[in-house]
């Protein structure tokens, strides 16, 4: 029987090096071998040679910017095996412990989100219901009814939900041309639905199993502060950002964030005025100037002007569409199931209250967006002038073609990877190490110096300084 066993393990390295191109993503710690004998490490192989292979297979037809994201997606899962296995060493981590765990699968969902940033990509459908759907797998940081989060099952079949309007798009673009594409949208809707789902149903419908004598994991030191997300949805990171919310003196970071939680969203914010702004202030070094004239250009407005609304669509979608000079707008009730789509408004504020699953702020002017946590993202397309709070964890921030953006984080979401594409004036405010000090400034460069260099060019952002 051990031979029997010891044999299919070796079947599925097999499967998992030709996946992956030959080499793996992690090394087996001692005792992984063990544990890769696992019934459920055993399925997950299977998983992987059944229903990523069918996906692959098809990409490979396809080849390109889909050939690319799908290897990302290939390599997210084996990432999600080797986590796995590492799980039944590993004892429950604590929260900054579960945001280090999660690092390396997080990175591969960063990976594929940075690869929808062109929105002339021919495949734009292909690669945003692939980056959507890999957020299915945070069931992983699944740590109980009270961590912020769905269940296992309950969050796959949601993922899949939200990659699923993308996927569809690629069904009718290519339903009479190319039966290639409609091969890969139909394998990967099987992955998700049933195939990590039902996965996830036999295996770890409550969640995964830690090891109750393995070994501890834990955060760097340079981390040491609770709650600070650097994986998708670390539920852990959540409660414990809440845990440890600081009750001291009314100064710098903890002035401005219990400001806005205490008082009516636009009482902080009428009290800027125009020469108080960031990109009209001449005595800090580091800034990006105001007098890009041609990207502005390049942003579009807003063609027309509907009537406005703020409703819940199918009780999945907030709709929050041409909002025009509403300072006081706000979602009370949402969940982690939803999602948030703010299109066409203009000098208004909205606050998002609670968590949701995605934000997108699109073609939108003047506008201010305060919100707490979100599962995958919080984007903001073809916009200008735009004021963004993050009160609580973003795994991700996206700006796309966008002119003007001034974005608050909290101490809880200093992790977050923040992904531009043709944006400019774009200033990161973030709580300085001083408690009593002011926000720290930084302005994320969007002009670059290429330079031919010993065969290859090597790119290097152009600094910024104030007059």
């Amino acid at each position: 029987m051990d031979e029997k066993l010891l044999q299919r393990l070796e079947s599925a390295v097999v499967r998992l090096e030709s996946l992956s191109g030959g080499s793996q993503p992690h090394a087996f710690a001692p005792g992984a071998a063990s544990a890769s004998l696992e019934p459920s490490i055993v399925a997950f192989d299977d998983l992987i040679a059944e229903y990523v292979g069918k996906v692959s297979a098809a990409a490979e037809k396809i080849g390109g910017q889909v050939k690319d994201i799908t290897k990302v997606l290939s390599d997210a899962f084996i990432v999600q095996k080797q986590l796995l296995v590492n799980i039944k060493q590993s004892q429950k981590p604590d929260a900054g412990g579960m945001v280090e765990f999660l690092k390396p699968l997080n990175e591969k969902l960063t990976e594929a989100r940075s690869m929808t940033g062109g929105r002339h990509s021919d495949f734009l459908n292909h690669l945003k219901s692939t980056a959507e759907s890999l957020t299915a797998l945070a069931w992983i940081a699944y740590t109980g009814k009270d961590c912020g989060m769905s269940m296992p099952i309950g969050h796959v079949e949601e993922c899949w939900q939200s990659a699923e309007f993308y996927s569809n798009k690629v069904l009718i673009e290519y339903k009479n041309k190319d039966s290639n594409h409609v091969e890969w949208a139909k394998a990967l809707k099987e992955l998700y639905v049933p195939g990590l789902r039902d996965y996830v149903k036999s295996h770890h419908p409550l969640g995964p199993v830690w090891s109750a004598t393995g070994a501890i994991v834990s955060a760097p030191s340079k981390y040491s502060k609770p709650g600070a997300p650097a994986a998708p949805n670390p539920p852990t990171a959540s409660l414990a950002s809440s845990a440890s919310s600081s009750s001291g003196s009314k100064q710098g970071m903890a002035a401005v964030f219990q400001e806005i939680s205490s008082n009516p969203v636009t009482a902080g914010l009428k009290k800027v005025t125009n020469d108080m702004k960031t990109k009209n202030r001449t005595d800090r070094a580091g800034l990006v100037s105001s007098g890009e004239k041609e990207t502005r250009k390049s942003v579009p407005s807003v063609a027309k002007v509907g009537p406005p609304k703020l409703e819940l669509a199918m009780g999945r979608k907030w709709v929050v569409e041409y909002q025009i000079g509403m300072k006081d707008l706000s979602i009370d009730e949402c969940d982690p199931k939803q999602t948030v789509y703010i299109f066409g408004c203009k000098d208004s504020i909205l606050q998002i209250k609670g968590k949701v699953n995605n934000i997108t702020v699109d073609k939108c002017t003047k506008m201010g967006v305060v919100f707490t946590d979100v599962v995958a993202a919080f984007e903001i397309v073809n916009c200008s002038s735009i004021e963004v709070q993050c009160q609580g964890a973003a795994p991700t921030i996206s700006i796309d073609n966008t002119a003007g953006c001034q974005l608050y984080l909290s101490k809880d979401s200093l992790e977050s990877s923040i992904t531009t594409s043709k944006a400019s004036e774009v200033n990161v405010m973030v709580p300085s190490q001083d408690p009593d000090a002011d926000l720290e400034e930084h302005a994320l460069p969007y002009q670059y110096i290429h330079a031919y260099q010993e065969g290859n060019f090597v790119t290097s952002p152009v600094s910024h300084s104030g007059g």
